[in-house]
Order: structure tokens, then sequence, then C-alpha cells
């Protein structure tokens, strides 16, 4: 509705209704555009066009400066392989000729063939009447071998197959096995992967100068869900649940821990979020600091009258967040920790920072209706995609002197008017994250980007897309486990299967040391 008298309002509220007049008329030619575009697909036209990545972070990699040159050789096939049999082959030569030695060639192949082993166990009945029998070999768990368990873990897992296209395979080879046996074989007696997956989370996040985070869509138990992934250069895991809220991800963080602890870090968290004086001095003055279970931990709201306060924020969330958050500080875990996200206000604890491809996106995916405002968002695309390369040179080579410049220079380019309204509402958004930003600045080591979580959880992506969603929670975490302990081992440069042969006892697998171990050895190394 129109004010009712315009002559009446001052010179700032005037000036409100103009850039608010200007959004809706934007809204407006952006509703129009979509329409154009929809009726254009509908008479058989292009419709709008699909907008590329920018491709900023390759555009601001330094040049290597080779020019040419001679082309590297990919090295001997043969120093790489392991021969397993040697076969001489005669030549039918003619009389007098004059043998010259051999000629190597080698070829690889695979051996696929069923192999059924029938143990004779012997059975004794002693004096007292008991019955004693030889007991299995090492790795014989069921009436599946080690081999074939390692195969189906694999190729479900790591070669993205589905059950029944795993029984119509094995039963080709020769093996006589159903749908529900392999989905045992895939969910049945995991509880070790599961821990050693906790166990990678754990040292990832005890360890971890920064990690970074992302969250895809889920289906479980046919409801929309959402699959969370931590991680960085060394480890990678995965979490379904059925919300994505910051307390979903702090209970994430605690990495398996179900305590909720009281102390100085959760205190500070409650005071950060705008939690009233005088309910944080009542869980501050309790002599009660440490719940085991979040049943304790209601209790205890229950008994000191938050949990009937009716008030914004909610007290009882801002209280369990912060109780959370005291649990992830007691544990050790996130001492110094930066977790680097796309600005998802759910992953926005500790010590923040964030990702400069997706901000720069949001100027990239910008609608434009005329060419002044199109010129204006090619200026700034290339203020941001220079200021971006610079970061990237000074992570490279942090100069403490360039921090002053690099900050003034932030300011300057998000702080200008270019005429466009909802461009310059946008920089002035992205503004208010500086400090986030900038966080290279101070932490040279944590990266400008989430790549590397957008390109972890493409795992989940795919098996949503090719098997749907999981039916049971034992099912959700299997996969969950060891889609996060394929991805960690190629991080650490083993091979997933190698690491299923030493965890199953495949005879003759190499030893695997422990995930977590080697996370933590990888994470104390100097960068």
């Amino acid at each position: 509705m129109p004010p009712p008298d315009i002559d009446a309002l001052s010179a700032a509220e005037l000036k409100s209704l103009v850039l608010r007049l200007l959004e809706e008329v934007a809204e407006l030619r952006r509703t129009v555009a979509v329409q154009r575009d929809e009726i254009a697909r509908l008479k058989g036209g292009a419709g709008r066009p699909n907008i590329k990545p920018s491709g900023m972070d390759k555009a601001t990699e330094p040049r290597s400066g080779k020019t040419g040159g001679k082309r590297r050789r990919r090295g001997s096939t043969k120093a790489k392989l392991s021969i397993h049999e040697e076969r001489t082959l005669k030549a039918e030569a003619p009389p007098g000729s004059r043998f010259k030695g051999y000629a190597g060639f080698l070829v690889q192949d695979l051996v696929i063939r069923p192999h059924v082993t029938h143990f004779r166990r012997e059975c004794w009945q002693t004096p007292d009447g008991k019955m004693v029998m030889a007991p299995l070999p090492e790795g014989i768990d069921g009436h599946f071998g080690p081999e074939l368990r390692r195969f189906v873990l694999a190729q479900y897992h790591q070669g993205q197959v589905t059950v029944p296209r795993l029984v119509t395979l094995l039963r080709g080879f020769g093996i006589v096995i159903s749908k529900r046996q392999i989905v045992r074989l895939l969910i049945a007696g995991k509880e070790s992967f599961l821990e050693e997956a906790r166990g990678v989370l754990r040292a990832g996040l005890a360890n971890a100068a920064w990690v970074s985070v992302d969250d895809t869509g889920a289906r479980h138990k046919a409801r929309n869900g959402f699959c969370t992934q931590i991680g960085n250069a060394q480890f990678a895991w995965f979490a379904t649940t059925g919300s994505k809220s910051r307390l979903n991800f702090l209970e994430l963080l605690r990495a398996g821990h179900g305590d909720y602890i009281v102390n100085a870090e959760a205190l500070a968290y409650m005071r950060t979020r705008s939690l009233a004086s005088p309910i944080v001095a009542k869980l501050a003055e309790h002599a009660d600091r440490a719940f085991a279970d979040r049943r304790a931990w209601e209790a205890h709201l229950d008994r000191l009258g938050i949990s009937a306060l009716t008030v914004n924020p909610d007290p009882v969330m801002v209280a369990t967040e912060g109780a959370l958050w005291g649990s992830i500080k007691a544990h050790g875990l996130l001492t110094n920790t930066v977790v680097v996200s796309d600005d998802a206000g759910q992953f926005k604890v500790g010590q923040h920072g964030l990702c400069w491809v997706h901000a720069e996106r949001l100027v990239h995916k910008l609608d434009t209706f005329a060419d002044a405002q199109r010129a204006a968002q090619q200026r700034v695309r290339a203020l941001i995609w220079r200021f971006y390369g610079d970061l990237k040179a000074y992570r490279r080579n942090p100069a403490p002197a360039r921090r002053a410049a690099l900050r003034a220079r932030f300011d300057r380019i998000f702080s200008r008017k270019t005429g466009f309204v909802t461009l310059d509402r946008l920089l002035a958004r992205l503004k208010v994250n500086k400090n986030e930003l900038l966080k290279v600045l101070d932490r040279p080591e944590i990266p400008l980007h989430t790549n590397s979580s957008e390109n972890d959880i493409r795992c989940q992506v795919t098996k949503r897309k090719i098997s749907g969603g999981t039916r049971s929670d034992a099912g959700r975490d299997c996969r969950d486990a060891f889609l996060g302990l394929d991805k960690t081992c190629a991080k650490l440069g083993i091979a997933f299967w190698d690491y299923l042969g030493a965890r199953l006892a495949v005879p003759g697998a190499p030893a695997v040391p422990a995930l977590p171990e080697l996370v933590s050895a990888r994470a104390a190394q100097p960068p």
C-alpha cells in the first residue's frame, strides 16, 4: 500500500521507500524473465540458459611457466607389477638359427572363479563329557569367505554397484547366494568398522588445523533427511540424520560422545548466542556440571525451570547447544580448528571461515536485465577475482605486512556503489562476513573454499541416485561409515581393497595400520 502522505516523509524514509521499490522492480523483472523463459521452453525454444561455474579458482592459479617441451613418460610398467607366473614360449626356428635370448611381454589378467572349501573339523569328547571342535581358520566368519566379503564390500561402496546387480554378478561367477545374504554381508557384524570410522572423526577433530563441511539431501526409512560431511586433506566422515540444524551439527561434532557439559566454553557459547544472563547464572552456579545423556540434561533444565520459559531465543535450544559445545571442548575436539563452510547457518560454530567460491557465485548468478547492470556485475567480478588471486598468493607466502593492505582493499571492493541496487545490497551483505572471509589472513593454512567437501560428498549423491535411500539404521550407519573409510583411505594413499583385506583377515593381504593413528600422524607432520 502507498504511504498516506509522501510529502510528509523525511529524507531517510524516502530513501528507504525508493530502495524498497527498486527491489520490488528487480524482483518483478526476475519473475517476468522466468515466465518468459518458461513460455519459450513450452513453445519448443531453448528456455533459460544454464549458467556455468565461474571458474574463479582455476583461473587464479599461478601459471607454471612451462611452454611446450617433451611429454613426461609414465615410467616402467614392470617395476609397478609383481610377477606371479613366468612361461617360456618356444619358437619354430629353421636349422642353423642362433639363439638370441628372450623378449619379454607382460600380460595383466584377473582370476575370478568360485572356490569352495569343505572344512572337516575334528570333534573330540573329553573324559568329562564335553565336546571339543577344531576352530575355523582366521578370517572365516560364516559360510562366505573373507575374499568374497571383501569383493562385496568393495563393489557396493567403492564401485557403487547395487545389491540386485551384485547378486546377478556373483551368480554369474558360480556363487550360490541370495539378495538377503548380500545385505547381511553388507551390514551384519560391522561394529569394528563403525568404531574405526568414529575413531577417524575423533582423530581428525582433535588434531586438524581446519575442517571443511557440507551437506546434501538423503533418504532414510522413506523420509527426507540430510547427509553431513566433515573432513579435510587427511580424512572424511559422513552422517545421515533427519535434521540439518546447528543442534544436529554440534551433536555430530561430539564424535560419538553422548554427554552434556557446562564448562567455561559452554557458558561463553551461551552468552554469544544471547542467552539471558539470569539463565546463564543459574547454569553456572549449580553444582551439577556434567550429564551423562540427553535425559539427564533435560531433567536438569526442568529442575531449574528453564524448560518452562517461553522467550526468544529459545533458552532450552541455546543452553543445549552450549552444553554440546562444552562436551566437544571437554573431549579435546576442535581445540584450535577452523570450520570452513559455504555460509550455511548451522555450520557457524567456533572459529569459522567462509568459502570464497560460494561468495563469488552469488555475484556470478545474479540476474541482470540491462547493459549497465551486466557491466557493473562484470567489474565487480573482475575485482573479486584479482583479490582472490592475491589471497592465494598470500596463503602460499604469508607476509604480515600485507594483512592491513588486503583488509583495506576488501573494504573498498565490498563498499562500492554500482547503481545496481541488488548487487549493492549483495556486496553489503558479503561485507558483513569480512572476518570469516578473511580468516585466511590469520590462519594461512586453511583453504579458501570448500571444494574438497563438495568432492567428498559426491559419493553420497551418487549412491543416493543409484540405490535410493536406506531402510534400517544399521544400513544407514554402514553406508556412511564405509564411504567415509573409502575416502579416508584415498586421502592417506591406501588402496581400499588392501584396507578391507587387512580388516577381514584375507590371507596374504598387506597389513594396514589403524586409520585413526594414520590420521593423527599425518596431521602432526608439518605442511
